[in-house]
């Protein structure tokens, strides 16, 4: 019979599997990056205008680009984004910039209440805090940020969302809140 612990670590290794053939499947999927126009993002509602990024209809995010983070689920009222922390993204002090994590829940808080968005709306972010529980590091492997809406209302939604890697360990997790808006005719 195994140990609980080896149990756990072969768990976590099947899970990491998977979710780096799910990064690998999206990644195939997201288009290069570049910027959407205002009559792209305002001719859908958010959830589906995130979809078709999700598909690769429209171009892929540049951030996303950057931190090496794909897109996983955009559903109503939850994104899932992954990235996986590499030397790169190194602090003086020798640890994952709190950065990285910052803008991987930024992305997934926000875009979570992106999906509630009605055609022709547009939200930016008010407020972002974000608690550190956990030091990343480049043995870490992926992370996803999930981002879950807790309240909307005609000009405010309000969301959380947490990062954890894939043995089910939490890194960070953040409150956001975003002002809902109508997008300029253009």
């Amino acid at each position: 019979m195994k140990s609980g612990k080896i149990r756990q670590s072969e768990e976590a290794a099947a899970v990491r599997a998977q979710w780096e053939a799910e990064a690998r499947e999206a990644q195939a999927r997201i288009a290069p990056s570049g910027r959407s126009g205002l009559s792209e993002l305002g001719a859908t509602s958010g959830l589906e205008f995130l979809q078709r990024i999700f598909r690769g209809e429209l171009p892929g995010i540049p951030m996303g680009e950057t931190m090496g983070m794909v897109p996983i689920l955009a559903e109503r009222g939850r994104v899932i984004f992954q990235a996986t922390p590499a030397a790169r993204f190194y602090n003086p002090i020798g640890s994952v910039h709190g950065g990285f994590l910052a803008t991987l829940l930024d992305s997934a808080v926000g875009c979570a209440v992106h999906t509630l968005l009605e055609q022709g709306m547009g939200y930016t972010t008010l407020e972002l805090k974000v608690n550190y529980l956990r030091a990343l590091g480049e043995d870490t492997g992926p992370v996803r940020a999930e981002g879950r809406v807790v309240h909307t209302s005609r000009q405010i939604g309000v969301a959380d969302g947490s990062v954890h890697d894939a043995a089910g360990r939490l890194y960070a997790h953040a409150t956001t809140t975003c002002l809902i808006f109508p997008l300029p005719a253009g």
